[in-house]
């Protein structure tokens, strides 16, 4: 007998770096990618939407959050109803081909229609990147909450969403490299094709999984059943669904606030359709690089010892500290400087705790109380920062003034984090 045989395998250098056991590496390895080509799509789209945002004035932006809250309300129901009538692999193949064909004909119009009208395109475009960021990423989180369990999610989620923040920076680096010799047109068919690569990489994930776990593989041809309507349902009768909508419809209202604010700073600051892109695109890449170097190395760790609910209250905090310093220092130094620390520490942190908190409810849940708060009340967070944003402005208050008012939205979210994370304890059993 070789002495060597009889030792048990060392862990690989990898495996303590990220916490992940042999078994766990192809599925992890495909979830990452996954989200790599979703957000790299997602991410040469962006700063092409903002673009045309600011293009179309910044004073017709609250007209456009509120068509995307009309857009999301008529496309939930109908995903909803998609989920209820076909098994997960069809209704995830249905929801992002529908995208694609959608990319093909803004890629015809934006190619063909002449400049006059180019505005209202933009306009539309704009509404459609934003609902389609949220059902792509909300389905792809879903698909995660499915395949990994309670103790899986917080030792991975990190690393899977570290997969997104590399491919969101592999996107900013092309839209900003090509945007001048290309135009915006062209890259929409990139970000075509790289959504159709995630899928192919859901595929994959659902074949390994299934060859794994027979239990699961049955669960991946079962349809769940029930009506369009039944997200609104489960979210409504559940206070700890109640509290998620709560942290979400906060989360997005500041998140309006501070895109207000940075669109009024950048169309003053900056001039010229392409330098505002590049703009964008390089708040991207630095969001994006940071994000990538915290998820590797430090959200996984975090997660595991301070728990979802300290980590779901960092952000709060940071914007806290960030509307206040934007309060007293209203310029674009300080908006990049709280734009970025705060998409950071919502990407490396809050993010995979918010999406934590769904794994240890049921099935049906997942995919429709789920899509209902990552789309619908994500929308309306938008729509009350939008209009409370035009509101205060009419009414006289300027930069400073409205950083300052979010100060106190910011102080309740932090609570209702922490009582969050006290009931997801509670539902793992501790």
């Amino acid at each position: 007998m070789n002495p060597s045989a009889a030792l048990p395998d060392r862990p690989s250098v990898l495996q303590l770096l990220f916490a992940v056991r042999r078994d766990e590496w192809q599925v992890l390895g495909l979830s990452a990618l996954y989200f790599l080509l979703l957000m790299a799509g997602y991410f040469i789209l962006r700063p092409i939407r903002d673009q045309m945002g600011v293009a179309g004035g910044v004073r017709n932006l609250p007209w456009l959050f509120t068509a995307t809250l009309l857009a999301t309300l008529v496309v939930s129901p109908l995903f909803s109803m998609l989920v209820s009538r076909l098994p997960r692999r069809r209704f995830v193949a249905w929801s992002y081909r529908l995208l694609m064909l959608c990319l093909l004909l803004f890629y015809a119009a934006l190619s063909v229609l002449p400049e006059s009208a180019q505005v209202w395109t933009g306009r539309v475009f704009f509404v459609w990147v934003s609902v389609f960021n949220l059902f792509a990423v909300s389905v792809f989180w879903a698909v995660m909450a499915d395949v990994f369990r309670s103790e899986q999610s917080r030792r991975l989620y990190g690393v899977i969403a570290a997969g997104g923040t590399l491919g969101a920076l592999i996107g900013g680096v092309v839209t900003a490299s090509l945007v001048d010799a290309l135009g915006a047109p062209p890259l929409l068919l990139i970000s075509l094709l790289l959504l159709e690569l995630a899928l192919w990489c859901m595929f994959a994930i659902a074949r390994r999984v299934g060859s794994q776990d027979h239990t699961q593989q049955q669960r991946d041809q079962e349809v769940l059943g029930g009506s369009a309507l039944d997200g609104f349902r489960l979210a409504l009768r559940s206070p700890y669904l109640l509290g998620v909508c709560g942290y979400m419809l906060l989360y997005t209202i500041g998140s309006t606030f501070l895109y207000f604010l940075q669109a009024q700073i950048v169309a003053a600051s900056i001039d010229g359709a392409a330098a505002q892109t590049a703009y964008f695109a390089h708040v991207d890449i630095w969001v994006n690089s940071l994000t990538l170097v915290f998820q590797v190395f430090i959200t996984g760790r975090l997660m595991a010892k301070l728990g979802v609910g300290l980590t779901l209250a960092a952000l709060p905090l940071i914007s806290i500290i960030g509307f206040i310093g934007l309060g007293l220092m209203p310029v674009l130094v300080a908006v990049v400087v709280f734009t970025v620390a705060r998409r950071v520490t919502n990407f490396a942190v809050s993010r995979p705790s918010r999406e934590a908190l769904y794994v240890p409810l049921p099935r049906e849940t997942k995919y429709k109380a789920k899509n209902l708060i990552d789309t619908f009340v994500y929308r309306v967070g938008d729509q009350v920062g939008a209009w409370a944003n035009g509101l205060l402005l009419w009414l006289g208050f300027g930069i400073a003034g409205i950083a300052f008012t979010a100060v106190p939205l910011a102080a309740v979210w932090l609570v209702l984090a922490l009582w969050l994370g006290r009931r997801y304890r509670a539902l793992q059993g501790h």
